[in-house]
This record gives structure tokens, C-alpha cells and sequence, in this order.
């Protein structure tokens, strides 16, 4: 028993030592006063200084995030309207419109790209801030779907109807009622769809244009030659990342037992009352 223990132990160590350690080596070098990405000589902020003064990079960054924020508030809105749309709709056009979802999930990236580059093209419209965000909602959208379409499926069919019947109306129904009952999915959607657009590449390779360029097509580039600011960008993206994991997962459960506390101190209190009474 114990072999085994070990043994699992010592593969998942492997894993993550495989997953994790190339980043770790990045943030590393991130730091080092050479150009040298195999040969660590001094502790420096050289490439950092750097990449906060190079103005093509930042404009890269606003471009991400800006079209990563727009994308998923326009994706999320679209993909939740669209699930709770099809908790109403008939059988064979529920699993028609479920099938024809599935299809930008499981389609190559590339053909995505090549499909909206000859689509804008066709229409005229001009490559590049408007292209590049009306790609990321069609792309994002799909996701948001299929994760709040699950949540939306085991509700009971009958709680619109029941808050209307004792006096709200539709839209107070929607935003009250069936909405906060499918946050978990929703929240899930939101950060699926911030995730997919703040790091797509390809599509937003084909779609853009007229200088526009995000994070991903300014790491491109750089990789052409040796840059070690592309460290000093990746290490603060991983930043960014990690501690808004850390405030997900740290300050609902903190907020919740906080919550909970009080509830208990004011159920205390009222069982106190009535003894006394």
C-alpha cells in the first residue's frame, strides 16, 4: 500500500514539476541582467524597465484587455440569454441549436480564423479593434452557453412563473429569481470567456489589422529573436493570473463565513431572548 502512495506521489510530482517548472524558469530569467535565456548572471529589472517603456508592448496589453473585458461582458450576456431561450424552446430545435453550438468548441482554430477573415473580407469591414473584438464574442459566446445551459436545465420550469404570480414582473423575475440561481455556471462562463480571449492567438492573427496587435501577436514576434522582455511579460500575465485565483478562492469562503458568523450570533442572540422570556 504504501509502494503505491509513493508511487502516485511520486508521478503527480512529476507532472507538476513537468507542468509548472519551465514557467518557474521563466520568472527566473525574467530577472537576469544578460540576454542570455540559458546563462543567469546578475539579479536586474533591466527587461522590466524595458518593457514598460516600450510603447508597442503596452498598447499590446490595453488591446488584450480591453477586448478580453468587452468580449466576455457581450459573450456572457449573449450566451446566458441564449441558454435560458433554450430552456423554453422545443425538442428538435433545443438539440439542433445545442449540435450547431458544439461546432466553433470542436472546430480547429484555424479554420475558425479563415472562416471570420474571409467573412469580414467579404463584407468590406476593415481589419482590426472592431474585427479582432467581433471575433472574440463569436468564438467566446459557444462556451458561455455550455456552461450556463446545464445550470439552466435543472431549474424548475415553474419558478418565473411562480414569482410572477406573486407579483413580479418578468424582467424582476429574470434578475431576482432565475439569474442567481445560475451564478455558479454564469461566473464559470465569465472567466472561461475572459480566459479564451485574453490568450487567443490564431484567430486574432487572421482578423486583425492596421497595427492592432494583442499580447499573444506581440510575444509572436518577439520570439523571432532573442527578447528577454517577453519573460518580464509573461512573468507579470502569470502574476495577474495567480492572484486573481487566490482572491476566487480565498475571499467568497472568507465573506461566506463571515456571513455565517453573524447568522449564528443573531440565532444565538434571539435563543437567548427567549430564555430569559
Amino acid at each position: 500500500m504504501k509502494k503505491k502512495k509513493i508511487g502516485s506521489a511520486l508521478y503527480i510530482a512529476v507532472c507538476f514539476l513537468f507542468l509548472y517548472l519551465p514557467i518557474v524558469v521563466t520568472m527566473i530569467y525574467s530577472f537576469n541582467s544578460s540576454k542570455s535565456l540559458t546563462k543567469f548572471e546578475s539579479f536586474s529589472l533591466r527587461w522590466y524597465e524595458n518593457l514598460f517603456s516600450n510603447g508597442e508592448i503596452m498598447n499590446a496589453v490595453y488591446v488584450s484587455i480591453t477586448i478580453a473585458l468587452l468580449a466576455t461582458a457581450i459573450s456572457t450576456i449573449l450566451g446566458t440569454i441564449t441558454a435560458i431561450g433554450l430552456s423554453k424552446s422545443r425538442k428538435v430545435l433545443k438539440e439542433v441549436i445545442i449540435n450547431v453550438n458544439n461546432i466553433p468548441i470542436m472546430n480547429p482554430d484555424i479554420v475558425t480564423a479563415i472562416g471570420l477573415m474571409i467573412l469580414f473580407s467579404s463584407i468590406k469591414l476593415e481589419k482590426g479593434y472592431l474585427t479582432m473584438l467581433l471575433a472574440h464574442i463569436a468564438f467566446c459566446t459557444p462556451y458561455v452557453i455550455t456552461s450556463v445551459y446545464p445550470k439552466v436545465r435543472n431549474l424548475d420550469p415553474n419558478l418565473a412563473n411562480a414569482a410572477m404570480d406573486l407579483g413580479a414582473t418578468p424582467f424582476q423575475a429574470l434578475t431576482k429569481v432565475i439569474l442567481p440561481m445560475l451564478k455558479e455556471g454564469i461566473f464559470a462562463g465569465v472567466l472561461l470567456a475572459f480566459t479564451m480571449s485574453f490568450d487567443d492567438f490564431v484567430i486574432s492573427y487572421f482578423v486583425t489589422g492596421n497595427g492592432v496587435s494583442n499580447i499573444s501577436i506581440i510575444v509572436y514576434n518577439m520570439t523571432k529573436r532573442t527578447n528577454p522582455t517577453i519573460n518580464a511579460l509573461s512573468t507579470l500575465v502569470i502574476l495577474v493570473i495567480v492572484i486573481t485565483l487566490v482572491i476566487i478562492n480565498i475571499i467568497p469562503p472568507l465573506v461566506r463565513r463571515k456571513r455565517d458568523r453573524k447568522g449564528q450570533l443573531i440565532e444565538n442572540n434571539l435563543t437567548c431572548k427567549e430564555e430569559q422570556e
